[in-house]
């Protein structure tokens, strides 16, 4: 995940965004209903499925594993949603590639107009930028923690949902080419949200979205991004402070850096999304050494904390099973 902290390109994003300011007006109201029972997130089976990703090999575009992967989500997320889509596209890559590119959506109640989105991206990077082994800095990552930990809270979600009904909707959104860019080459990353974002439904529009990225780290701090904050302080808000009731202590009342993520092309078509990032691993320049795995052949399962990831799946069950709409729509 190409993942550039703000503070080196808060210019650029401020020209790119100039015309796009945050939206003020939110068609959909909501809250969160009291409720003292949520069913239960298994962490258990959210790390099996980073272990079933990292099992097919580094799934970056246009190779074997990223095949095998793809047939693998569109398989389990058609067990458990009303809907699944596979949006297909090709991008232009370095020398002369074409890669295709797919993004999955499992839809949830996918007539119902109140609505919420959550996202990961599922493909893995084509490179490893940080490795300190010069013989495998042009090999593709693993990417347990950056790619697949997402991807893994999302699919448990897709059970839970199955298992117990919710009525408003809710789409499952994985995206594909989030990671191919090279670093600092902003037009080629986040291939697939800027597509998802550029040909969206005609009557798609969701309240809001939460993205997630590098959620599974053992010792995971995760702090209010400020992109996030500027776009939808609304709904980070009710994330954090659902964090703090759960003592999800994962979760810092601090405002972190801000990233440049799948949520920016997002925000920019309107879709209001908050980014859920462990943003002190990006540029693998942690203090703490077992952390400065960011886009090296080190982000393996041995990072992944079942803690962190049940802290993470925790939160975002007890939004989706206590949210309540008081706006127009139904």
């Amino acid at each position: 995940m190409k993942k550039i902290l703000i503070t080196v390109i808060l210019s650029l994003l401020l020209l790119s965004c100039g015309k796009e300011t945050p939206k003020e007006e939110v068609e959909q109201k909501f809250s969160l209903k009291p409720m003292t029972t949520f069913p239960a997130f298994n962490s258990d089976n959210a790390f099996n499925y980073i272990e079933k990703q990292l099992s097919f090999g580094p799934r970056n575009p246009n190779s074997p594993a990223h095949q095998l992967a793809l047939a693998y989500f569109e398989t389990e997320f058609k067990k458990f949603a009303d809907k699944v889509t596979l949006q297909n596209f090709s991008y232009p890559g370095y020398n002369d590639e074409t890669l295709n590119l797919t993004n999955i959506i499992a839809s949830f109640n996918p007539d119902a107009k109140n609505r919420i989105f959550l996202c990961a991206h599922w493909d893995s990077r084509p490179r490893a930028d940080h490795d300190k082994n010069p013989a495998l800095v042009n090999k593709p990552i693993p990417g347990a923690n950056d790619g697949a930990s997402g991807v893994a809270i999302l699919l448990e979600l897709a059970r839970i949902l199955k298992e117990k009904k919710v009525q408003i909707g809710i789409d499952l959104i994985l995206f594909d080419g989030e990671d191919y860019g090279t670093e600092s080459d902003l037009q080629n990353y986040l291939l697939g949200s800027k597509y998802f974002a550029a040909n969206l439904p005609k009557d798609y529009k969701p309240a809001f979205g939460i993205l997630l990225d590098l959620v599974g780290d053992k010792e995971a701090k995760f702090y209010k991004e400020t992109n996030s904050m500027m776009y939808a302080p609304d709904v980070v808000d009710i994330i954090w402070t659902t964090a703090s009731e759960l003592n999800a202590t994962s979760f810092s009342n601090l405002e972190g850096e801000g990233i440049y993520d799948d949520h920016i092309p997002l925000n920019q078509a309107g879709l209001r999304t908050v980014n859920i990032i462990d943003a002190e691993l990006v540029g693998a320049n942690s203090p703490d050494e077992r952390r400065n795995y960011w886009h090296t052949h080190n982000d393996t399962i041995d990072n992944i904390g079942k803690e962190t990831l049940k802290q993470v799946g925790e939160v975002l069950v007890r939004i989706i099973y206590s949210i309540e709409f008081t706006g127009p729509k139904s």
